[in-house]
């Protein structure tokens, strides 16, 4: 067999390298200090509604007792502070949103019926446990149909938004009356 110059000259290199690195020591590693992790769990951070002052630190002293009162001394009533209101919520939904009027009366009963027919929960969002509500705004022709659909508030998920658009571009005959442009809550829940 007849070798190349290229093939000598590329086992020759193959060779060089294998030396050196055989015979090289390894890079030492730095020498790493132990440093002591140490970690808290706090609490996750209360609603306004529901904050309370903290409890005083536990004290490591011993507190002297206190003063024994005389059996005639009444005790006084503690006042208890003023209940905080909760915030309100809306019993039904406004009537209007951004300009729009929000479906209302028989026609939002027939929509909220003809979507409870179909699949409306995308499963991923199920097994994900994706909650949320979407307005979106619907865009009627003269019969009741929707025409166009789109997301006027987001419920911060979109696989739940582009199901409730998807969903109620399939509305069909909404009652008369029904304006022709009108927001529709979706609400995705899971129990």
């Amino acid at each position: 067999m007849r070798f190349h110059r290229f093939h000598a000259a590329l086992l020759c290199s193959l060779a060089l390298h294998a030396a050196a690195l055989l015979l090289l020591p390894p890079p030492a590693a730095p020498a790493r200090a132990a440093v002591p992790l140490q970690a808290r769990l706090r609490p996750p951070p209360l609603t306004p509604a529901a904050q309370e002052p903290p409890p005083p630190p536990p004290r490591e002293e011993a507190a002297p007792p206190p003063p024994e009162k005389p059996a005639s001394a009444k005790p006084k009533p503690e006042k208890k502070a003023p209940a905080k209101p909760a915030p309100a919520r809306f019993k039904e939904p406004p009537a209007s949103f951004n300009g729009y009027p929000v479906l209302a009366g028989n026609a939002a009963r027939s929509a909220f019926s003809q979507l409870a027919r179909q699949p409306l929960y995308p499963p991923e969002a199920i097994a994900r446990g994706l909650q949320g509500e979407v307005l979106l705004l619907l865009f009627l022709d003269a019969n009741g149909n929707v025409q166009a659909a789109r997301v006027e508030r987001s419920s911060g998920q979109p696989l739940l938004d582009q199901a409730a658009v998807g969903a109620a571009r399939q509305l069909k005959a909404l009652p008369e009356g029904a304006p022709r442009e009108a927001i529709l809550p979706v609400r995705f829940k899971l129990d």
